[in-house]
C-alpha cells in the first residue's frame, strides 16, 4: 500500500475552531480511547489534512491517522409531519503512543 503525501496545509486559528465543532461522546466513541482515538464532529467542508493540523494545533498532540465520516440524516415524524435531522460529517482521529486529549475538558 503507497502512503499518499499531503502538504503541511497552513491553517489559521480561526480556521482550526471551525473545523473542530465538537467531541462525540458515546459508547461507541469512549471505546475508542482504549485504541488511541477520539471523535470530533468536524465541518463538512473540511479535509482530511485540514482536520489533522486543527488538532494538532489545537490540542499539542501528534496525529497518526485521520478517518472521516459523512453521515446523513435521519428522517423523523413530529405530530405527524416529516422532518429531517442534520447531516454532519465526523472524524476519527487516532493519536500516536504517548498522546492523549481530555474531551471533557474545555480548551
Amino acid at each position: 500500500m503507497t502512503r499518499r503525501y499531503f502538504p503541511k496545509i497552513p491553517v489559521n486559528m480561526e480556521r482550526m475552531h471551525d473545523v473542530i465543532r465538537a467531541p462525540v461522546i458515546t459508547e461507541k466513541s469512549t471505546r475508542g480511547s482504549e485504541h488511541n482515538q477520539v471523535t470530533f464532529r468536524v465541518a463538512p467542508d473540511a479535509s482530511k489534512p485540514e482536520i489533522k493540523a486543527a488538532v494538532e494545533g489545537l490540542f499539542g498532540v501528534k496525529v497518526k491517522g485521520v478517518n472521516t465520516i459523512s453521515q446523513q440524516g435521519k428522517l423523523k415524524r413530529f405530530r405527524g409531519r416529516l422532518g429531517k435531522r442534520a447531516d454532519y460529517k465526523k472524524a476519527v482521529v487516532t493519536l500516536e503512543e504517548g498522546h492523549s486529549i481530555d474531551v471533557t475538558t474545555g480548551i
